[in-house]
């Protein structure tokens, strides 16, 4: 087990490690002087430009620069943004709170919905007209659900607020359309898997020894259909961090995504380099926990990794 984990921490420092040089490699790609792509559309003035050489240590060797960046980065300091004349770890740290709340929210609304759904829809009818359903949501996308939401339950009733992020009535519209496209494709995922495992010799011997067949389904087949869907949690990452970047706009909200287009329209690549290695960094402790979960999940991995 701790064998494991060590591996499954090592491999995920090398991934963090190829994130954070392939974005060093696409700054030093982009059309013009590295201290032009610095710089972006913010001031231009000789100070600026020598603070940028003595920061980023351009007047030394590649190979130096290269490894400073590195060790930058491993420190925590994601450099400054020139552009808004703060640090790169500030900017990002007053508008995470907001995406991780909405991340969050739509995670567990997603989770526990496809949880619902896989188990309570076990009837032949029940089952088509709810993978029907959950076909038709996941082929949405998700700024269409967002607009449709608004339009009925704000501009239309009034329940809940247009934009912002002012309490938590202003969190249910957005975590609700990033978390349906979730609960779609996790709902059909688990319940496939609860089929296969109803099928499995440990559920017949379950129901030999009088078990009904609801206490088999939530006491035995439940936990092993977990394992495919632990499998999409780095799609699940993916899915709420791209979709933040969407529904924050539709809905008004502060958070990275507004961070990250700002930065992208503007040409600030100090943050547009701390977002990339912010999002390996958070694929990579999803899929670290994902690996473990399913030793714990599944006993038989335990012995196979011993």
């Amino acid at each position: 087990m701790t064998r494991a984990v060590a591996r499954r921490i090592a491999s995920g420092a090398v991934v963090l490690w190829a994130a954070a040089t392939a974005a060093y490699l696409a700054l030093l790609a982009a059309p013009g002087d590295i201290v032009d792509s610095l710089i972006g559309d913010g001031a231009d003035t000789p100070q600026i430009r020598a603070q940028i050489i003595t920061e980023w240590n351009l007047d030394r060797p590649a190979v130096v620069q290269y490894l400073d960046y590195l060790w930058r980065a491993a420190q925590g300091d994601l450099g400054r943004s020139y552009l808004l004349q703060r640090p790169v770890g500030e900017v990002i740290g007053d508008q995470l709170p907001p995406t991780l709340r909405l991340a969050v929210a739509a995670a567990v609304f997603g989770v526990v919905l496809a949880l619902v759904l896989a188990v309570t829809t076990r009837h032949r009818w029940v089952r088509r007209a709810s993978s029907t359903a959950e076909l038709i949501i996941v082929s949405t996308p998700p700024f269409l659900i967002g607009i449709v939401l608004l339009s009925v339950f704000s501009f239309r009733f009034g329940l809940f607020p247009v934009s912002g992020d002012q309490g938590w009535a202003a969190l249910v519209l957005p975590a609700v359309t990033l978390g349906l496209p979730i609960a779609g494709v996790l709902a059909q995922v688990l319940r496939d898997g609860l089929d296969r495992a109803l099928d499995e010799p440990f559920a017949v011997t379950a129901r030999a020894r009088g078990l009904t067949e609801r206490a088999v389904l939530m006491r035995h087949a439940l936990r092993h259909s977990l394992i495919p869907a632990v499998t999409l949690l780095g799609w699940l990452t993916g899915a709420l961090l791209g979709g933040a970047v969407i529904i924050e706009q539709v809905f008004g909200r502060p958070g990275l995504g507004q961070v990250t287009l700002q930065a992208v329209g503007n040409g600030d690549m100090p943050v547009v380099l701390a977002v990339v290695v912010l999002a390996a960094a958070a694929f990579v402790v999803v899929n670290t926990v994902a690996d473990l979960a399913y030793l714990l999940i599944d006993p038989r991995l335990r012995r196979s990794t011993s």
